[in-house]
């Protein structure tokens, strides 16, 4: 199966059809975040997601921790997806779903070790897909995504074999390594951001570049 791709950090309408038309399945719209690329405002992200045709999925990054603001955030930006980079401590999914429904919840599993498999294990419970990334919870500054680093694959195979979710792969994704990605994890989807960037702005040639090397 050859796996969907999220074009994650789009900034623009012209971004957006940009990624549609090299083929992606998903566009990753990031609201504020700690650290790392592409964020933002909600305005933006609205003018985004109205023009993004079906079934093209928009996803909203968000880092909020609370249910609550989660649901605000979806309502305003109004996306057909959330997408929760860090881990919730004030109120629970079951919230977010009666307050936002019809719209599909993805959870960020930051790979890092054995604690990120149970991790997975047990919020696939809750959610309707995972994304497994390369970020980092622990420090000062969280990264949250959007590292450009990959992280062990072995790990992120074991998630992908005992969830019963869809997976979603990303951290440091490019042309040059996606198909031993795929070889290593096989998973639903990528996810992908300064693999297929120039000084920041997304470039044609290597989305075209990335989307061959899928297949070769």
């Amino acid at each position: 199966m050859i796996p969907r791709v999220k074009i994650c950090c789009i900034a623009s309408v012209d971004e957006a059809w940009m990624a549609i038309r090299a083929g992606a399945s998903a566009l990753g719209l990031v609201s504020t975040m700690p650290s790392g690329p592409g964020v933002i405002p909600w305005e933006r992200i609205e003018e985004i997601a109205s023009v993004v045709p079906p079934p093209i999925a928009t996803f909203l990054l968000t880092c909020s921790q609370d249910a609550a603001e989660i649901v605000e955030q979806q309502r305003r930006c109004r996306t057909n997806t959330i997408q929760i980079c860090d881990r919730l401590t004030a109120g629970t999914y079951d919230e977010i779903r009666r307050g936002t429904p019809g719209i599909s919840l993805v959870q960020v599993i930051h790979v890092a070790g054995e604690e990120s498999v149970e991790e997975a294990q047990e919020v696939a419970r809750h959610v309707d897909a995972l994304l497994l990334d390369s970020g980092n919870q622990k420090l000062a500054v969280k990264e949250l995504g959007g590292t450009g680093r990959t992280h062990d694959w072995t790990l992120s195979r074991r998630i992908r074999e005992t969830v019963g979710v869809p997976v979603f792969l990303a951290g440091g994704l490019t042309a040059a390594n996606v198909r031993d990605a795929v070889d290593a994890v096989s998973p639903f989807g990528l996810d992908l951001c300064s693999g297929v960037r120039t000084d920041g702005a997304l470039d044609e040639v290597k989305l075209k570049n990335f989307f061959a090397g899928m297949t070769s």
